[in-house]
C-alpha cells in the first residue's frame, strides 16, 4: 500500500473519530448555543435527605466555556462555587464528569466521577450511566444515571436517579431569563 493513503487515513481518524449521532449533534450544538449564558434555577424533584443542603440557595447553571470538543458548565450552589460539569464528546458518544474543588482550587478527594452515553439517546435528552471509576470511587453511585434534558417549555434540567436507593434529585433551570454570569467556578481560570 502506497504511502500517502495510510498517511491521509492516519491524519483523518482523529477528525472522524469525533463524530457524534444525529441526535447528539443536535443536543451539543443546541447545548452550545447557550455558551456565555447563565440560568436560575429551582429543585423540582427530590427525594434524598442529602439534597437539603440544596434547599433555599440560589442555583445557577453557568454554560462558561465551549470548545470543540469540551464544554464546561459551572453549577453554583448559593456562595459554593465547587461543582463543575464537563460535557465531552468522544469517539463513541458523549461524556459527563463532575468536576469538583475546594475554595482554594484544589481538587476534592470526590471528583471526576460520571460516565459515558450508552445510547444515542434524544435531541432533546442525554443519559450518563456510572462508569467504573464511578462505581469504584463512590459505590452507593454505581447505579446513578445523571440527565441532561431540554424541554419544550424552554429548561434545561439536570438529572439524578439512584435505581438502587429511589433516589431522585433535578434542577430545572429556566432558559427564557440569561440572569448575570456568577465569579469563576473555584480551581478555574
Amino acid at each position: 500500500m502506497p504511502r500517502f493513503p495510510v498517511l491521509l487515513l492516519a491524519l483523518l481518524l482523529p477528525l472522524t473519530a469525533r463524530a457524534l449521532p444525529p441526535a447528539q449533534e443536535t443536543f451539543w450544538a443546541e447545548l452550545r448555543a447557550l455558551c456565555g449564558q447563565a440560568f436560575a434555577g429551582k429543585i423540582a424533584e427530590s427525594t434524598s435527605a442529602t439534597d437539603a443542603a440544596f434547599a433555599g440557595q440560589r442555583l445557577v447553571l453557568h454554560v462558561r466555556a465551549c470548545g470543540e470538543n469540551e464544554i464546561k458548565i459551572p453549577f453554583h450552589v448559593g456562595d459554593n462555587r465547587s461543582r463543575t460539569w464537563v460535557i465531552t464528546r468522544t469517539a463513541t458518544g458523549l461524556r459527563l464528569k463532575h468536576d469538583h474543588r475546594h475554595a482554594d482550587g484544589t481538587a476534592d478527594k470526590v471528583t471526576q466521577y460520571g460516565g459515558d452515553t450508552a445510547t444515542a439517546g434524544t435531541a432533546r435528552q442525554q443519559d450518563f450511566p456510572a462508569d467504573p471509576f464511578t462505581a469504584e470511587l463512590i459505590p452507593a453511585a454505581k447505579t446513578n444515571v445523571w440527565s441532561f434534558l431540554f424541554s419544550t417549555e424552554k429548561t434545561l434540567s439536570y438529572r439524578l436517579v439512584r435505581e438502587s436507593e429511589g433516589r431522585r434529585f433535578r434542577v430545572e433551570f429556566d432558559l427564557t431569563k440569561p440572569v448575570p454570569a456568577p465569579p469563576a467556578p473555584w480551581g478555574h481560570p
